[in-house]
């Protein structure tokens, strides 16, 4: 693999980390020399830090998740835990404190976590994700002012595109930013933002100029800014561990320094910034999946029904069996994208979209699916296949409706070359 060609000093602290966890990673993982090996495939360095996030996931977060999910707990301090692992900022650039790995290892990394706790993962993710727009498209300034803190995980960060009258229809937005003096004044919101209240910094798509695309810009807008406010914390179906709430902005100021990249070029940022956060999302996917069918597995081999249990009934088989073979699919596809975005393949967009539309659906029929193998157990708060079941739904929806990833398929399907 590409990852192993690389200079050594490009896993920077992680190498550390995981040199300090590596006496944590002698345990063999879930379902480990299956079929559906999470490892599989996988060499070097980049087993180690599945290992070291598996591990993570195992000790730090799985024995909480149901307790952060009917507590609403947003676990920061968990959190922080990962980021000291090299979790916080895994593609921005090391020269600002990332921790400067490919968007493969992130795939890696977020499906290990995920099977730990779906829910906190997938807000690592858009956080990440945040981090690397600034990394990317930011000055020198914003840079050094908040990649750093991003990547401990000292500061949170959220994404804010979706509007109350604008989703799917993105470039439609509405959030106004003009000039004034040396400030922009921002009116507008935004809704079903993640973080929203408890994250310190939030990427704001607004419009500086007419309508369309090219008139949308990206803002930084950090939490004290006079004139943002928040509203009531949404009840939500899962994603529990993380608050969702309108973000709104009425005559909200902040300086003209806190643009990221040039005006006009915020919706391609946008854009850029969602092909990894959906392959982010689609691995959260995998590993609430993962966990799903190593749970499910465990409980056909011990539950009983007719004096004999429930892996020797031929149909649970075949249902066990096409679980693992949708779940090894949607893994090839996401690890397939990923590969593409690193490389900057030409058809990374589709690719991405494509593996997005593919794994959320089918790791949501698995979680589904194991529920149904517990029967009325899975239908218990006190079973975690509930919660993956919970988590996973959103997945289909947020970072691109998988309707929208049918268009972007069908229309690079239909385009004349």
């Amino acid at each position: 693999m590409a990852l192993l060609f690389r200079p050594s000093q490009i896993f920077g602290r992680t190498v550390y980390h995981l040199q300090r966890s590596i006496q944590f990673c002698q345990t063999r993982t879930m379902l480990a020399g299956s079929c559906i090996d999470i490892s599989h495939g996988l060499e070097g360095e980049q087993n180690q830090i599945q290992q070291v996030a598996l591990d993570f996931a195992k000790n730090e977060m799985s024995p909480y998740m149901q307790k952060w999910d009917e507590e609403e707990i947003f676990p920061v301090d968990t959190m922080r835990k990962a980021a000291a692992l090299g979790f916080g900022a895994v593609y921005c650039n090391e020269k600002y404190g990332g921790t400067g790995l490919s968007r493969l290892d992130a795939s890696i990394i977020f499906e290990a976590l995920a099977t730990g706790c779906c829910s906190t993962t997938a807000y690592i993710s858009i956080h990440n994700m945040c981090a690397w727009m600034i990394d990317e498209f930011g000055t020198e300034e914003l840079r050094e002012k908040w990649i750093g803190s991003l990547a401990t995980m000292d500061k949170f960060a959220s994404y804010c595109l979706t509007e109350p009258g604008a989703g799917s229809d993105a470039v439609s937005l509405t959030t106004s930013a003009k000039k004034d003096g040396s400030d922009y004044v921002i009116n507008g919101a935004k809704a079903f933002i993640s973080g929203a209240g408890r994250s310190d910094v939030y990427v704001v798509m607004c419009r500086t100029g007419a309508a369309g695309a090219k008139g949308v810009s990206c803002i930084l807008v950090d939490k004290d800014s006079p004139g943002l406010s928040f509203g009531k914390k949404e009840k939500k179906v899962g994603w529990n561990t993380h608050p969702a709430s309108i973000v709104s902005f009425d005559d909200c100021r902040v300086p003209q320094t806190n643009l990221v990249g040039a005006e006009g070029q915020g919706f391609n940022i946008a854009m850029k910034g969602l092909n990894g956060g959906r392959l982010n999302v689609a691995s959260c996917s995998l590993g609430a999946a993962h966990a799903s069918i190593a749970k499910a597995r465990d409980h056909l081999k011990v539950r009983k029904q007719f004096g004999k249990t429930l892996e020797n009934f031929q149909y649970l088989q075949f249902r066990l069996a096409e679980m693992a073979t949708q779940l090894l699919a949607s893994r090839l596809m996401v690890r397939n994208a990923a590969k593409a975005l690193d490389n900057k393949d030409q058809e990374a967009v589709v690719l991405c979209s494509m593996a997005k539309l593919f794994a959320t659906e089918q790791c949501f029929e698995i979680c589904n699916g194991a529920l149904q193998l517990f029967g009325g157990y899975g239908y218990l708060k006190d079973y975690p296949v509930q919660q993956y079941m919970r988590d996973t739904r959103v997945h289909c929806i947020l970072e691109g409706t998988n309707e929208i990833m049918r268009m972007l398929v069908s229309r690079d399907l239909l385009t004349e070359r």
